[in-house]
């Protein structure tokens, strides 16, 4: 496909909308609570759909100076389709060439810039040191890290925004000034409101979070950075990255039982420790791959973060269109099948046939099992079924302290009414909670989802409590669990 065959106008202009998204609920200067459906606003989708014929435009030259011959990888398309200079990039200190993962500086010009708000305000101040009137590229503040979940929404809400106030009221009258998206406190995890509004097959983005690689689970390149490099790509300026090594993951057959996507990159990180990812992008393929839906793409892809590699990312699939038809964005689907159905020297959302890995690693999900991950450390993974023989062997503690259901791993509608599914399996068992619970939907769209069809509700009704904020892991967190709430509802050991 040529890109030619796309349109390749794409608006300067971007608004902050997201301000005034939804309508207040407590009152404030700048900053408000979210509390309507997100349905409510149409966003500007032209901004957000990558520039599909300037990606193509440089893939055929990253062709002609690699070799039509040359079999690339997924992540290696997308790579070097963002490169500012791709000569200069792929064959200095490569042997012309010839060995680009792990030597070349690789000097890359990405889409889009995600901040959430405590790591926002840092680059922010960089960012208004250049005395440009505007970012160079499309950019959203998401407010979630500073919002403490304690005691429910209702009280933990209004405090958080009450004790952070400065804060957010410079974080939205910057993105007003310099033509950021805002997504006020309430409005959801950074994570999950990236992969309903942003996320594409083909983007390339920078967050100033561990876990931005969740929109790898829609095909996009999603790094994880620190302020100081997200200044980088909103003034203009080429990002360098050490070329990655590339981490094949192929998964065969499909999920059973209680198995769910998160077992995936539980089992995984079993294998591959805290540190054997670093240094590698891990590119998921194989026929495995169209089974899974979109979030649950997301989620493995997000806690990649967890075994240190750079980023996750998972092919374009049929799985991904009814996902971007159903977030308001069947345009950027349109065009991402159409990239997807040709040949693969042109195909920017599929790897070549016969790429070759640095490191291969098979699943097979038929067979696969659920997991838990920890006490302690996320790669101490256990098999559910010899999850109890380990913990007495181990002495490991034997009560949960706490559950979390949702988080900016998985907080999507498919995760929350799975575990639904479980608590009123429980409910009817007649168990009850061992410990307190939380609840925290991904977005106020999936809080709005599932409001209306009554799953909050009986999460409320088994004693959970409300919360709208990201979770923050610690080395010394519980056990993650493919379902939480299969530890919290426990009434018996394990």
């Amino acid at each position: 496909m040529s890109a030619g065959l796309l349109s390749s106008s794409r608006s300067a202009i971007r608004s902050s909308y997201a301000a005034t998204l939804l309508r207040p609920r407590f009152a404030r200067t700048l900053a408000t609570v979210t509390t309507k459906s997100s349905h409510d606003y149409q966003p500007d989708i032209e901004s957000r759909t990558p520039p599909y014929p300037k990606l193509l435009k440089r893939l055929h030259e990253v062709r002609r100076v690699l070799g039509s011959e040359r079999k690339l990888t997924l992540a290696e398309k997308i790579l070097y389709s963002h490169l500012d200079n791709p000569e200069e990039s792929l064959l200095s200190n490569t042997d012309n060439g010839l060995n680009i993962r792990g030597n070349a500086n690789l000097k890359l010009k990405p889409d889009r810039v995600a901040m959430q708000d405590a790591s926002a305000q840092m680059a922010l101040l960089q960012f208004m040191t250049c005395n440009l009137p505007s970012t160079a590229v499309p950019a959203s503040i998401h407010c979630d890290h500073m919002i403490v979940g304690e005691r429910g929404a209702d009280v933990d809400l209004p405090e958080s925004i009450k004790g952070n106030k400065e804060v957010f009221d410079f974080l939205e009258s910057a993105a007003k000034k310099y033509g950021i998206e805002f997504w006020p406190p309430g409005a959801g995890i950074i994570h999950q409101t990236v992969l309903e509004n942003y996320a594409a097959p083909g983007l390339m983005m920078l967050g100033t979070d561990s876990h931005t690689p969740n929109a790898g689970g829609l095909g996009a390149i999603a790094i994880g950075v620190g302020g100081a490099d997200a200044v980088d790509a909103l003034v203009d300026a080429p990002w360098e990255l050490k070329a990655p090594k590339v981490l094949g993951v192929r998964l065969e057959g499909q999920l059973s039982g209680w198995a769910s996507p998160k077992d995936v990159i539980l089992h995984l990180a079993g294998k591959l420790t805290v540190r054997g990812g670093t240094g590698f992008i891990i590119e998921y393929h194989g026929p495995g791959v169209d089974s899974l839906s979109c979030t649950g793409m997301a989620t493995i892809a997000n806690m990649g973060a967890e075994v240190g590699a750079t980023t996750s990312l998972f092919p374009f699939s049929p799985r991904h269109v009814p996902y971007l038809e159903s977030t308001h964005r069947s345009s950027i689907a349109l065009q991402a099948q159409a990239i997807a159905s040709t040949p693969s020297i042109h195909n920017l959302l599929r790897a070549d046939e016969a790429a070759h890995y640095d490191e291969l690693i098979t699943i097979d999900l038929s067979t696969l099992e659920p997991h838990v991950n920890g006490p302690f450390t996320p790669d101490l993974s256990t098999p559910l079924s010899q999850f109890a023989a380990a913990v007495k062997t181990n002495s490991w503690p034997e009560t949960v302290s706490a559950g979390l259901i949702g988080s900016c791993t998985n907080s999507s509608y498919q995760d929350m009414a799975r575990a639904e599914d479980l608590v009123k399996q429980a409910s009817e068992a007649g168990l009850t909670p061992a410990t307190d619970f939380f609840i925290t939907p991904g977005s106020e769209q999936i809080r709005a989802t599932l409001n209306r069809d009554q799953i909050l509700s009986t999460f409320e009704q088994a004693g959970g409590i409300m919360a709208f904020q990201k979770e923050t892991t610690t080395p010394s967190s519980p056990p993650i669990t493919a379902t939480s709430a299969a530890a919290t509802m426990a009434t018996r050991k394990p």
